[in-house]
């Protein structure tokens, strides 16, 4: 009978161990936040390029440990291409690093430095950066999304849009080819982003931070086609995820309707998620869990996350 109260004894000690145990282990969220740092080596303040002596830079963030090239996000901030930095977008990129996602965090030439179509040149910059520098940083160029808030949207839109021969990659360093991969994304997530800049430049949907990024050229129309994601609809286009507030009143969300429009007339895989009464951003927490649950699935439709 003792033998027996000893092993209820130890029996009952073995499950208190291992109820603590449990309980001492973190939630996934925590757990990656607390041993986040120790996953990503950071890369800030590279140079990636130079236009009119200003020296364009980017931040990699790349993953330790994975054994093969990783997936990667490549992102442009907002602010109408007047304002705004990469240094304050991290916290937009966060769920890709929850993925285990590398994540290149890219500035651009503002308005102040040079007008439209500047910005867009340095984007695609970028992007050809990203291509030659892919085996140093562990990149799957089979595996690049764009992706941006805003004139960061745009940006993301008119990246993975642009065809050749358009001349906006006129100043970039070297050439389409890298090895066997050629120039390109696997998909665009396009947060509430302009795709008619032509509109913004006059009647009733004129804004002012579009003024000031045409600046004071001549044909400022002929530019704005030029920078306009839906000048280059058509068909073999990747993938295009877009989010936007029917209640937008710094971009029409009307554009973002008639883009989904064109790109499925196009045959163009796409997707657009209405955030019901929503502004410029400034999502609830419901909304964005809503979209990020929607973006997630058509990543996963695409063959970009497990």
């Amino acid at each position: 009978m003792q033998r027996m109260h000893r092993a209820v004894a130890v029996f009952l000690c073995c499950l208190s161990l291992a109820a603590c145990a449990a309980a001492q282990q973190l939630p996934p969220t925590e757990k990656w936040t607390a041993t986040v740092a120790e996953r990503y080596a950071i890369y800030p303040d590279v140079v990636y390029g130079t236009a009119n002596n200003y020296a364009l830079k980017l931040d990699v963030w790349q993953r330790k440990d994975a054994k093969t090239p990783a997936p990667t996000l490549i992102y442009y901030h907002g602010g109408g291409w007047i304002f705004g930095d990469r240094t304050g977008a991290t916290l937009y990129f966060l769920p890709y690093l929850q993925m285990g996602w590398n994540v290149i965090n890219v500035e651009y030439r503002m308005a102040s430095q040079s007008p439209a179509p500047a910005a867009v040149e340095d984007c695609r910059c970028a992007l050809r950066w990203v291509y030659r520098n892919a085996k140093q940083y562990n990149i799957d160029t089979k595996k690049i999304v764009v992706t941006g808030h805003s004139a960061g949207g745009h940006l993301s839109l008119i990246v993975g849009m642009l065809p050749d021969g358009t001349g906006l990659d006129n100043n970039c360093i070297g050439d389409e080819k890298y090895g066997d991969a050629k120039l390109g994304v696997a998909a665009i997530v396009n947060w509430y982003g302009p795709s008619d800049v032509g509109e913004l430049l006059q009647g009733p949907e004129l804004k002012n931070y579009a003024i000031m990024w045409m600046g004071s050229q001549v044909d400022v129309q002929t530019v704005a086609k030029r920078v306009s994601p839906l000048t280059y609809v058509r068909p073999g286009l990747p993938p295009v995820f877009t989010v936007h507030g029917d209640a937008d009143d710094v971009v029409p969300y009307e554009q973002s309707v008639r883009l989904h429009k064109a790109l499925s007339a196009a045959g163009v895989p796409n997707e657009l998620v209405t955030i019901k009464g929503g502004g410029h951003g400034q999502f609830n927490d419901a909304q964005l869990e809503d979209a990020y649950t929607k973006l997630y699935a058509f990543l996963r439709e695409h063959g970009l996350m497990q």
